[in-house]
């Protein structure tokens, strides 16, 4: 037996308990030792005793749930998936309560490539409770999906998961790749449903953002609002493409500058567009202009990072240590990968002599700069850009 430590934890955590109900259900002279047995062998990690037990079980009373069940698991964990399935069943007919039995034997009728297996996954896996077993179904479930063509029940599983382990590997590598294919499907559709729209004009210029080249999605940001000049959202897209090549060319900010005007007029304000208001007040040295766009942008939005960063900022140059400690310790707490948030709370603390909390951000952030740094290298390795990063630290710090 494979194993065999993981496998005996893995059957405690899947054992089922002997009921009241099935208790009384099975009153035949010696089930309830045998039943007792197997749980103390199952707790001493000698499932091979346990089975033993367990059998002796079923030679007094075949359709004994808690035996089934346990046998199944067994099973499974041995990946003898078509005997596990024939034990589940038993103790699921006699105990359709059984969930983490449905959800099993879901797992072992997908092994098998039984058509029964999506509508026992789908039953059990909004009701399972424990952790592991739930992203197997989950994972089970969406490979069923995937494997349909349905993106949208895939994304929808695969949301659920990310929520239930976001630091899973297995679930981020799978939640990628569909992510990125229904981007693509719906990318696709609108290409042959609305080829030259200027919804297809932004959706070509966000692509060129995320790879970096912001010139070009200015051009076509520029296109869309030439079709449609009150396209949501994409006043304040093209502003932040314009700022980005060159935020300190006057006529640059000058232009950006109308286009968030623009996103405030025909999309209402918000704490994006005054923090980049706050942005261009900041490149031509008015602090009382960006810090009002950032109070601003604060108020329409607390939990705004850059509006937490960028107050923090401005009030540690106002000689404020104090009142910028406390909307960078928001800021760390909104973006905990933000490295300059880090940093600036880490220099801070230090005026204010809160040494282990300025040690424990500076530390904080050189590991996420290292992080950062072997992202770029993955990045360049995909051939893409990676996320930009704004108002970079000082290189003697790095």
């Amino acid at each position: 037996m494979k194993e065999p430590l993981i496998l005996a934890l893995a059957i405690l955590a899947f054992a089922l308990p002997v009921t009241s109900q099935q208790a009384g259900a099975s009153r035949a002279p010696g089930i309830h030792d045998h039943l007792r047995k197997a749980a103390e062998y199952l707790k001493a990690k000698d499932p091979n005793s346990a089975v033993k037990e367990l059998e002796a079980v079923l030679a007094l009373d075949p359709k004994n749930a808690e035996a089934n069940a346990n046998l199944g698991v067994v099973a499974f964990l041995q990946s003898d998936y078509r005997r596990a399935s024939l034990y589940l069943r038993i103790a699921l007919a006699t105990d359709p309560s059984l969930t983490k039995t449905q959800a099993l034997l879901g797992i072992c009728e997908r092994k098998l490539g039984q058509p029964s297996a999506q509508a026992l996954l789908e039953k059990s896996f909004p009701r399972v409770k424990e952790k592991d077993l739930r992203i197997r179904v989950g994972m089970e479930l969406a490979n069923i999906y995937t494997q349909q063509g349905n993106l949208d029940r895939t994304a929808s599983v695969m949301r659920s998961l990310v929520d239930l382990d976001p630091d899973n590997v297995d679930i981020l590598y799978m939640a990628q790749r569909v992510y990125a294919d229904l981007a693509d499907d719906t990318l696709n559709k609108l290409a042959i449903l609305a080829p030259g729209s200027a919804r297809m004009q932004q959706a070509i210029a966000e692509r060129l953002v995320n790879e970096g080249d912001l010139k070009g999605a200015a051009e076509h940001f520029r296109k869309a609002l030439e079709m449609d000049p009150r396209l949501p959202g994409v006043h304040y897209e093209l502003a932040e493409a314009i700022l980005g090549p060159a935020p300190s060319d006057p006529k640059v900010q000058d232009e950006a500058g109308k286009e968030l005007e623009a996103a405030v007029k025909f999309d209402g304000d918000s704490a994006k567009v005054e923090c980049g208001f706050a942005r261009i007040a900041e490149k031509r040295s008015d602090l009382g202009s960006a810090y009002t766009h950032y109070s601003r942008a604060f108020s329409l939005n607390p939990g705004e990072p850059e509006a937490q960063i960028g107050l923090g900022r401005l009030l540690a140059g106002m000689d404020k240590p104090q009142e910028a400690v406390t909307y960078l310790r928001m800021a760390v707490q909104s973006d905990p990968l933000n490295e300059q948030a880090h940093y600036r709370l880490a220099t801070e603390c230090r005026i204010l002599r809160l040494k282990d909390e300025s040690e424990k951000e500076l530390r904080l952030f050189r590991e996420i700069k290292q992080a950062k740094e072997n992202l770029k290298v993955l990045y360049r390795q995909m051939n893409k850009k990676p996320p930009k990063q704004e108002d970079p630290i000082p290189d003697a710090v790095r």
